[in-house]
């Protein structure tokens, strides 16, 4: 992790608007990285892609079953950021179930590489992506950040290890 604050970003995701008719009733809002967590303490995860098996299957799930206890110990929010555009985002927290997880859309990596943690992935089809990785904030400040080994471009493997929900569940707890 090659940075103590989160960079100043801006996020282009979709919103509900209820005046707006039809299928599908969503506009686009600009938010900065202020607007999304100054103010509030949080939890930051990221991963590779949206509907990937590892992805889908173990670490957005897991966070989402734990919510309701990251709540209690005096967590505002959990986002997920991954290297996906609005669209695919919202498809994949519909697929997955996400109810109490933010899913926060970084389609060109512009967040992710600010943070350092955007690799390449095209040996397997998927571009530039981000490495897992997880951070407890204060704001806009990293307090705490668990950080998968092996971060680097082409990488052979694609470790959860220290970015999953119950790791940051023991470090919360103190353990």
């Amino acid at each position: 992790m090659l940075v103590d604050v989160l960079p100043d970003v801006i996020f282009h995701t979709r919103v509900r608007d209820d005046s707006i008719p039809g299928d599908n009733p969503f506009r686009w809002q600009d938010r900065s990285t202020a607007d999304l967590f100054a103010g509030r303490r949080s939890i930051l995860f990221s991963l590779p892609a949206a509907f990937s098996p590892t992805c889908s299957d173990h670490h957005v799930p897991r966070y989402e079953e734990l919510a309701e206890t990251f709540l209690l110990l005096g967590i505002d929010q959990i986002v997920c950021v991954a290297v996906n555009d609005a669209f695919v985002m919202f498809q994949w927290g519909k697929k997955v179930g996400v109810k109490n997880l933010f899913l926060l859309p970084d389609g060109n990596g512009v967040f992710t590489r600010h943070m350092g943690m955007l690799i390449d992935r095209s040996e397997f089809g998927m571009g530039m992506r981000s490495w897992r990785y997880s951070l407890l904030l204060d704001g806009l400040r990293i307090e705490k950040a668990f950080v998968e080994k092996g971060l680097t471009d082409h990488a052979p493997t694609d470790p959860l290890e220290v970015s999953d929900a119950d790791t940051m569940l023991a470090y919360l707890k103190g353990r």
